[in-house]
């Protein structure tokens, strides 16, 4: 029997199942967040430093203030301190040590020139020479950067200008050779996996890719908590071939339910049968590369809410801003908030409010300056501006008017 979900149902699921619908708690630590993300089982990175770094956002956006230090400690601390490390789960993440044995694979497969970019995996076909040289300076001196090495002989190719001893960091960390032991800055350190990561990761029995693929999935469905095929294989980036294997197994074994859902055109499924979830009061904003939102397809069918990335938009052509974080309130994405840090002026920017129909309600816009003054005292940031010039911002600047400097009117 396939079962049958409501939209709202749906959301429901998809938003319990990310750990926005959790009961409110008081206080922060490593346990709790790191829980947190062992729930959701992957946190992407992203260099955009407009506001904050993105890996820390999704993290404030489920647990409120919380200090920084604690994600990394686990992303980069030493001993028992460290639950996470760096490797390709969706686009460039953190991910759980759990998942370290599930990923190996996607290192074999690297190392033999599959399921990295053509460019680099050409690289690892001519210059093993040089990748070699650059292993063994790893190997005696410890942690080091990019920039350590270079020494511009050879040039990588035109997309980030890497110098070659890059590019061969980059090979050698795609085929499991090296992991990131640190940051210096935005940096990636890199150093060999048995000086970083736990033996237990390293030392724990090989999978076959086809039992890794499948524990993948259904992390991805237990993390999604309803979600399509196309869904689950894009949340740790797997081929269609593989997942749709993968998913047939999981199906047949009983792992993973069908299910239909209103106003969806394919199938979906659940990590065993849905249940129903009791929605709460909650609004938050949301990071960019946020995992709730990242497979722009499924926000839109969840929430009817059309998301993309303007940051790479020429700015006369942009619609609605540079760093638009969505706005969740009583589980709907109802507006759309260009936000910027400027740092000098030590002030949190509102640079456009957005909308979304059929508009912010007086409650909406109170949890939204809440919300704006929270994130604002988070990053500390003493000032508060709005920029802009809209009726809905007009209407927030007067809620706002107690923590706003004299910017423009």
């Amino acid at each position: 029997m396939t079962h049958s979900l409501s939209l709202v149902q749906a959301r429901r699921l998809a938003l319990a199942a990310q750990g926005f619908l959790a009961p409110p708690r008081q206080g922060v630590g490593a346990a709790r967040l790191n829980g947190l993300i062992e729930r959701l089982g992957v946190v992407q990175i992203d260099s955009v430093n407009a506001l904050v770094r993105s890996h820390y956002l999704p993290l404030y956006s489920r647990l409120g203030d919380y200090p920084r230090e604690l994600l990394e400690q686990a992303a980069w601390g030493t001993g028992r301190a460290r639950r996470l490390f760096e490797y390709w789960g969706h686009e460039a993440s953190l991910l759980p040590l759990s998942l370290y044995p599930l990923l190996r694979w996607r290192m074999r497969r690297a190392a033999e020139g599959g399921g990295i970019y053509g460019q680099l995996a050409r690289f690892g076909r001519e210059q093993q020479p040089l990748i070699r040289q650059v292993l063994q300076a790893v190997h005696e001196r410890g942690a080091l950067g990019a920039g350590s090495l270079t020494q511009r002989t050879l040039r990588a190719g035109p997309w980030w200008d890497w110098s070659a001893e890059k590019t061969a960091l980059e090979w050698l960390f795609a085929a499991g050779e090296v992991t990131v032991a640190g940051r210096r800055g935005f940096e990636r350190l890199y150093d060999l996996p048995e000086r970083v990561l736990p033996s237990a990761c390293l030392d724990h029995p090989e999978m076959t890719e086809a039992q890794a693929q499948r524990a993948l999935l259904l992390r991805s469905a237990r993390a999604l908590g309803v979600a399509t095929e196309k869904d689950l294989r894009d949340y740790y980036r797997l081929d269609p071939r593989d997942s749709q294997a993968r998913l047939a197994e999981l199906v047949e074994e009983g792992a993973l339910v069908p299910v239909r859902v209103q106003g969806w055109t394919h199938t979906a499924y659940c990590a065993g049968e849905p249940s129903a979830v009791r929605g709460r009061p909650v609004s938050a904003l949301l990071s960019p590369f946020d995992s709730l939102i990242w497979e722009r397809a499924r926000t839109e069918r969840l929430f009817g809410f059309r998301y993309r990335l303007e940051i790479y938009t020429p700015q006369h052509k942009r619609v609605y801003g540079y760093y638009v974080l969505p706005f969740l309130h009583h589980e709907r994405l109802v507006g759309r908030i260009d936000l910027r840090a400027d740092r000098r002026a030590d002030c949190l920017m509102v640079h456009a409010v957005h909308e979304e129909a059929p508009g912010l309600d007086d409650g909406a816009l109170q949890a939204l300056a809440e919300a704006l003054r929270r994130l604002a005292a988070w990053l500390g940031l003493a000032q508060l501006q709005l920029p802009c010039r809209s009726p809905v911002a007009g209407r927030l600047r007067v809620l706002l008017v107690e923590s706003l400097s004299d910017g423009p009117a």
